[in-house]
């Protein structure tokens, strides 16, 4: 295994980190057994970095149950706090001592604000006393790190970077979202801040494993060595020193395996020039499937009336290229799931966005489409119900 410095306290962090979303289900809850055979397997390849959340049903009580059995110190647990939950101070204190409670420690070395996707948000929370609260944590020794999981634009990734002291960041980050949500932009500015990165996503979910296109499944077959479409996305995250650690939601013994193997080769620069190219030509084959044009420049920002054109397009393409629920999932999280919604249907029709776009997209005529395509009855019930549950 292949570690990389936290540069905020010296400490090495294995650069392949286990996603604890996507424990192995059975019946309606995780199969404990099967998943801690896994873990186990992850923590004797030498993968030092856990990732769970509050909203992961049974993931943090699995993860706890767990490490309980003499793993606690190997590790270091990642989670987070559902601040959209938080309505007043208290709340707090209650979902962290619940997590606590779940995981079975009375530390977190990494906690993270989840899905904090704009300034509003944060903004709200500090009149809530969350700094406060953060630095008691901190001087009691409960936090180690604090830090944010984000999906959004990138210019509000810029902005959350410096509204605070942040200890680390977590963003998606793959070879296709290479210029959308953070993106490269915001992973250097990260990195420039001193911040370890830790990435989640890097193979959208295994849409770049099992959902290639046909065209681009038959172009890394002709490729020597030969590589799964795993390990390609992995290497080129490895590839750039800026990445600290890589989170895979791993769920099967030989998956685990595959990945502490690569985690244990791919040294930063570890891609040729020809390495390159080839990722290049798997993304023009995946970017063939794509509706709009769209490279995440946000030229066309800010909009008048609120819309994240790029966050909108980028979901439209991902329903194609990937599937309808990841870009239907992505369109609400990035866009409807705000304190100030940002969704196409927002769009005013002014064409402000239109003279800036270096791609020259017929952006009115497209956020129609967005529209059309993805606030469909879904979409619809979907936000009521988030809206519901914000009010809980």
């Amino acid at each position: 295994m292949l570690y990389r410095t936290n540069p905020k306290n010296q400490k090495e962090l294995s650069i392949l980190g286990y996603g604890c979303l996507r424990y192995t289900k059975k019946g309606t809850g995780i199969d404990q057994s099967k998943a801690e055979e896994e873990m186990r397997i992850a923590i004797e390849h030498g993968v030092n970095y856990f990732d769970t959340a509050y909203t992961y049903g049974g993931s943090e009580v699995c993860l706890g149950k767990f490490l309980a059995k003499g793993y606690r110190d190997k590790v270091n647990i990642a989670t987070k706090l559902p601040h959209y939950y938080v309505k007043e101070t208290g709340d707090l204190e209650r979902y962290f001592t619940e997590q606590l409670s779940r995981l079975q420690t009375d530390h977190i070395e990494y906690y993270l604000m989840h899905m904090l996707n704009d300034t509003d948000a944060w903004e709200r929370l500090n009149k809530l006393g969350l700094t406060e609260w953060i630095a008691e944590k901190k001087r009691r020794g409960q936090i180690e790190n604090i830090g944010f999981s984000f999906h959004g634009s990138t210019d509000n990734f810029l902005k959350i970077l410096d509204v605070y002291d942040w200890d680390f960041c977590q963003i998606q980050y793959n070879y296709l979202d290479e210029h959308s949500q953070a993106g490269r932009r915001g992973l250097k500015r990260a990195h420039e801040k001193g911040m370890p990165v830790i990435i989640m996503e890097p193979l959208r979910g295994g849409r770049l494993v099992q959902g290639l296109p046909k065209a681009a499944v038959k172009l890394l077959e002709k490729e020597e060595p030969k590589r799964s479409p795993a390990e390609w996305g992995l290497r080129w995250l490895w590839d750039q020193p800026e990445v600290t650690v890589v989170l895979s939601g791993m769920n099967d013994s030989a998956q685990v395996e595959e990945n502490v193997r690569i985690a244990s080769e791919a040294q930063a620069g570890c891609m040729s020039a020809h390495d390159a190219e080839v990722i290049n030509r798997l993304k023009t084959e995946i970017n063939r499937c794509m509706k709009v044009p769209c490279t995440g420049c946000s030229y066309c920002m800010p909009c008048p009336a609120g819309v994240d054109i790029p966050g909108c397009f980028s979901a439209y393409n991902i329903r194609y290229t990937d599937s309808w629920y990841q870009g239907m999932k992505t369109y609400i999280m990035c866009t409807t799931l705000k304190t100030n919604p940002t969704n196409a249907s927002k769009c005013l029709k002014c064409g402000k966005c239109e003279q800036h776009c270096p791609q020259n997209i017929s952006i009115r005529k497209e956020l129609e489409q967005v529209k059309k395509h993805m606030e469909n009855p879904v979409y619809h019930m979907a936000k009521a119900v988030s809206k519901r549950i914000g009010k809980c």
